[in-house]
């Protein structure tokens, strides 16, 4: 009995030891879990309270202005549109559609917040006439002074994860498009506080039967949590601490606030190595335009890729993603969102996907470079990468076209023509604003859709031929020493060199000629002419006018300098060039123009920066004789392509023809092009064989202003016998009109002028014959 009591203690005293223990197990994991769910909601508030989410620099182009009287036909303004994404329609009146009737374009654009104002959502009517727009009135007959189009999104900076994004408010997404996504999604979105018990269950059922988790019944929060915090792992572990902190995003914030980072949050695709994350960019992304430019078949087809962007991928995948789209605008029309009839004509429409093409994570990569590069003076990589800020810039999708077609057209067409292996040679071609010495285009290679190595800044090559308007823009700088037809004599030349080798360059044709009037030197290129000039002058002095003319290092005053033998990139011989076209005013280079915050305040405006530089009197000398280089010169051929030839430029070629270059300008536009092979063998082009062509491509898409070649008001046209040096007049055959600067004109008749007979008569007279 007394064994039978002892056991009985023995066992309630167990009982009560477990049970203390179990209390005990079960504060600790009670206080566990309330550490370990207060750390959460510490973690989860510093994310959601600061900043969300690390945003690219969005770079945009430069808007088209229009206003009556710019140069702009009805093709131009329908092409411009289309690189917006805008759409053609019977009868424009929804923002982003525009409608063709005759000589009249009527567009309904789109609002857009510029760094100097916003710009207003506009119903216009633009007609054309007399070569350009006659006028622009808005809906209500009111005359639109002038009106700039939304820019286009050039490209981003993102950081080498890749995660891109455009942010959207609640309150700008579609109400269609909010409706759908919870229909399809999590129908008792408003209805549960981040977990959703019913789909729970059903997932729970299905992934017991299968062995495994392969169904989730996440709810928006749930999934926002996911991309957001956690990784996709399919575990009971990260699907226990989803639901918790779904339940903590639910306790301190508004449906509103968790619905509007889901929007932003999403991943819908991948483009390259940039992730698509949010409907704002996927937007762009796929249909080219923003969110309430949607239609309901292309609102269907985003929420329908939630489910699996790769796994649905309209563009890999088009019958798959078709079907997914129908899917999701039955349960739109089922739950009363859009009526039978939209239902059916959503349906019947194709998915409207945008071409991809070949423009990789963006559209102008070596743009895109260039900004970057010119943005790291001012802002850090981490600012560029997550600050969200607006980069504002001058590229022009016209004229970048034209310089990209010239390329490839032109390349193809050199190959061909001069049985040169298909695909050997690259180029690289920079194009900028003689007057703000903004660059509006720039191309990196062949394909220039391509990221990769940005010929245009990084190709340092020897510039060849294109040094030598340097070298006359040193001498014609002294005026009571050299003028355009001072006489310079072509002539062999032999110097030793302090490293015991001795240098006797050629001229390209291996002919002497002689004394030659100087403009004409350079105009035909003459090597032996432009040596013996430049060792007249100076080569310090030639050296200088690369810094006199923006270039950041001064080159060695060697004498091989006056033939080209430095080495720069195109975007460098561009600065040169521009320099010229400015009539020796040099503005840097710039790409940038404005740069705003996330929020659309101004942070920085790059103002243009203009100094003097050479003589500019002498400037406009050297514009005059490179204008004779395009009529009578070593480019007279580039006169096939080109409207006017009222422009001015040199060719320029290297050593064993690797290299060839075109350089020259409009009174608007300056170009530079070079052409060669990246393994530096021998292209076996000349300047005017391989690079003018080129330029003369684009010159001819951009139909620029002739140059004023008296723009100074410094020099005077005088007519001259320029083989003599001499004044000219009716009489005289070879006589051309030339400018001097003031007193350096000649005083002497040439023979063939009336006033010399009158000359020798009275010195006959006077002294007999």
């Amino acid at each position: 009995m007394l064994s039978l009591d002892f056991q009985t203690i023995f066992r309630d005293l167990m009982r009560q030891r477990l049970l203390v223990a179990g209390l005990v197990i079960l504060c600790l994991a009670a206080t566990a879990l309330a550490l370990y769910t207060f750390r959460l909601d510490v973690e989860l508030r510093e994310r959601f309270d600061g900043v969300r989410w690390a945003l690219p620099a969005q770079i945009y182009a430069a808007p088209l202005e229009l206003y009556a009287g710019k140069r702009l036909g009805p093709q131009d303004v329908v092409h411009e549109l289309g690189r917006l994404g805008y759409r053609s329609r019977n009868n424009a009146q929804r923002a982003g559609t525009y409608s063709v009737q005759g000589d009249r374009i009527r567009v309904a654009s789109r609002g857009f917040q510029f760094w100097d104002g916003a710009e207003p959502e506009r119903l216009v009517d633009i007609r054309f006439g007399d070569g350009g727009i006659r006028s622009i009135q808005d809906a209500g007959g009111g005359s639109v002074p002038i009106m700039r189009l939304d820019p286009m999104l050039i490209g981003s900076i993102f950081p080498k994860h890749g995660e891109d994004r455009v942010l959207v408010r609640l309150d700008d997404v579609p109400p269609l498009l909010v409706n759908t996504l919870i229909a399809v999604e999590d129908g008792d979105f408003y209805r549960h506080y981040g977990i959703d018990w019913t789909g729970i269950a059903r997932a729970a059922w299905a992934n017991l039967q299968a062995g495994g988790v392969v169904q989730g019944g996440s709810t928006i929060t749930q999934q926002l949590i996911k991309n957001f915090f956690l990784s996709s792992e399919r575990t009971w572990v990260r699907k226990a601490k989803e639901a918790l902190m779904a339940i903590l995003l639910e306790v301190h914030y508004s449906k509103q606030e968790i619905l509007e980072a889901y929007l932003n949050e999403v991943y819908l695709g991948q483009d390259g190595p940039r992730a698509v994350h949010g409907f704002g960019l996927a937007s762009g992304f796929y249909f080219g335009k923003p969110l309430g430019e949607l239609l309901p078949e292309e609102i269907a087809l985003m929420v329908g890729l939630v489910k699996g962007p790769s796994y649905y991928n309209p563009r890999r995948n088009p019958e798959r993603s078709l079907a997914r789209r129908n899917l999701v605008l039955d349960r739109m029309e089922a739950d009363g969102l859009i009526s039978a009839e939209e239902a059916a004509a959503a349906r019947a429409a194709k998915l409207g996907v945008r071409p991809r093409g070949d423009r990789g994570t963006s559209q102008y990569p070596a743009y895109v470079d260039l900004v970057r590069r010119q943005l790291q003076a001012q802002y850090r990589e981490q600012d560029l990468t997550s600050e969200g800020l607006r980069i504002f810039t001058a590229f022009d999708p016209r004229v970048q076209a034209a310089a990209e077609q010239a390329v490839l057209a032109g390349l193809d067409a050199i190959e061909q023509g001069r049985g040169i292996e298909a695909g050997s040679l690259e180029a690289a071609a920079v194009v900028t604003s003689v007057e703000t010495g903004e660059i509006l285009a720039l191309v990196g290679g062949r394909q220039a859709g391509y990221a990769g190595f940005n010929r245009a800044l990084d190709a340092q090559r020897p510039i060849g031929s294109l040094a030598k308007p340097l070298v006359y823009l040193a001498a014609l700088s002294r005026p009571d020493e050299y003028r355009l037809t001072t006489q310079v004599p072509d002539a062999p030349i032999r110097l030793d060199m302090p490293n015991g080798s001795t240098w006797m360059p050629e001229n390209y044709d291996r002919e002497l000629h002689g004394d030659v009037p100087l403009y004409e030197a350079l105009s035909k290129s003459y090597n032996l002419a432009t040596v013996q000039l430049a060792l007249q002058v100076g080569m310090e002095d030639v050296a200088r006018q690369y810094v006199l003319l923006g270039d950041d290092t001064k080159p060695a005053p060697l004498p091989s300098l006056a033939l080209g033998a430095v080495e720069r990139s195109p975007l460098a011989v561009a600065q040169l060039y521009n320099s010229l076209g400015a009539g020796g005013f040099v503005t840097p280079l710039q790409a940038i123009r404005d740069v705003q915050d996330r929020e659309g305040q101004p942070l920085e405006r790059f103002a243009r920066r203009l100094r003097g530089g050479p003589d500019a009197g002498a400037v406009g000398l050297v514009q005059w004789a490179m204008n004779r280089v395009m009529i009578d010169g070593t480019a007279r051929s580039a006169q096939r392509y080109l409207r006017s030839t009222t422009l001015a430029g040199k060719t320029g070629t290297t050593d064993e023809l690797r290299d060839s270059w075109f350089a020259g300008f409009g009174g608007d536009v300056q170009a530079t092009v070079w052409v060669g092979r990246d393994d530096n063998k021998p292209a076996q082009l000349t300047g005017a064989s391989g690079a003018l062509q080129l330029w003369s491509r684009i010159m001819a898409a951009l139909d620029p202003r002739p140059v004023d070649l008296f723009a100074t008001g410094q020099a005077e046209p005088v007519w001259v016998v320029p083989q003599q040096d001499a004044l000219a007049d009716t009489r005289c055959e070879d006589r051309l009109l030339v400018p001097y600067l003031p007193g350096s004109a000649p005083d002497a008749w040439a023979s063939c002028a009336e006033q010399a007979d009158s000359d020798a008569g009275f010195w006959e007279r006077l002294f007999g014959p």
